[in-house]
């Protein structure tokens, strides 16, 4: 498969609204050793990419946004065997997903499912890669404890609602409107609740039986924080995923030191590759033989590569359930 010299890609022009984002022709990258490079056909929009935009173009080390894509390996790097060349893959990608080529780390690359398109297929690696390192390498949830996803239908929970019920654990959601939280119920949540709700926490500890949940995702910078402690099990974990533009926590130590609560917080990106390739493996394992089954990403829109900045828009409306994802033309 030739390697073309150039392609379209999305960079970010500066700091700002979705306008910032234009189509521009880059050179395609090489892959280096224990690299592939794939051929993109789909990508996924996630809120990463949304904060990284409005850093500007150098915000996190490169001025093309992406995070997961689906395609076939067109070349490989120093290292990887030749034969692998033509399979269809899908992979996280350290940026650089909203163009017609990617490079991927070999150990972040997954089979693409016959079962699933190219477009769903993109739509996965984030949001599973997100859910089982937090809950299974940061945090350390096991079956007799309840888990928690505030943003039960976003990209990431309701990928991890569907993954996560289907091994049998037990996971409640909230979300931020009745349609959102029965979608949750639908995804798979043991139960769903608006995160307005001024009884949230207590409704959340009957429905656990009032043993409180051992391990909660949070995405919205800690807004919920009051209510979250309150209805934590004893040794219980939060993990922060969104630092909220540089939002501070006023935290009540005397309740986190009466539970024993653990408060932390991680960004996917920056985690070394040995970590990420330990979650690939466990996704490999456990999570890709239910891909097209019991789990299937949820395409909430699908916008053209070069109509990012209309894709963007739709996810700072934040009416959607499931993802928003492009499509990369080769023509």
């Amino acid at each position: 498969m030739a390697r073309p010299e150039t392609q379209t890609a999305i960079v970010i022009t500066a700091a700002g609204g979705p306008e910032v984002l234009e189509p521009e022709t880059a050179a395609v990258p090489v892959p280096d050793a224990g690299q592939v490079l794939i051929r993109v056909t789909a990508a996924g929009i996630n809120r990463h990419d949304v904060h990284q935009r409005s850093g500007g173009r150098h915000s996190d080390g490169t001025a093309v946004p992406g995070l997961e894509v689906c395609g076939t390996i067109a070349a490989v790097g120093p290292g990887v065997d030749e034969a692998r060349i033509g399979e269809r893959v899908m992979a996280l990608v350290q940026g650089g997903g909203y163009a017609q080529y990617v490079v991927a780390s070999v150990p972040l690359v997954l089979p693409a499912p016959d079962a699933l398109s190219d477009i769903e297929a993109a739509g996965f690696p984030e949001a599973a890669f997100t859910t089982w390192w937090n809950f299974f390498h940061l945090m350390t949830l096991g079956k007799d404890g309840f888990a928690l996803i505030h943003g039960g239908t976003s990209g990431v929970g309701h990928i991890a609602l569907q993954a996560m019920s289907a091994l049998g654990y037990r996971v409640l959601a909230t979300a931020g409107t009745d349609a959102k939280v029965a979608a949750a119920k639908e995804f798979g949540a043991y139960e769903a609740f608006s995160y307005r709700d001024a009884d949230l926490a207590a409704k959340v500890r009957e429905a656990t039986g009032d043993q409180g949940i051992a391990a909660l995702l949070d995405v919205s910078a800690g807004a919920h924080l009051a209510q979250d402690i309150q209805m934590m099990a004893p040794d219980g974990q939060i993990a922060h995923l969104s630092g909220g533009g540089g939002a501070e926590l006023s935290i009540p130590l005397r309740d986190i030191m009466a539970k024993r609560l653990c408060i932390t917080g991680s960004l996917l990106r920056p985690l070394p590759l040995e970590r990420k390739a330990a979650v690939a493996e466990d996704l490999r394992r456990d999570v890709l033989p239910l891909l097209g089954t019991r789990i299937r990403p949820t395409i909430a829109a699908t916008f053209d590569l070069r109509d990012a900045a209309r894709a963007h828009a739709a996810m700072e409306e934040n009416a959607h359930i499931g993802k928003i994802m492009l499509t990369v033309d080769h023509d």
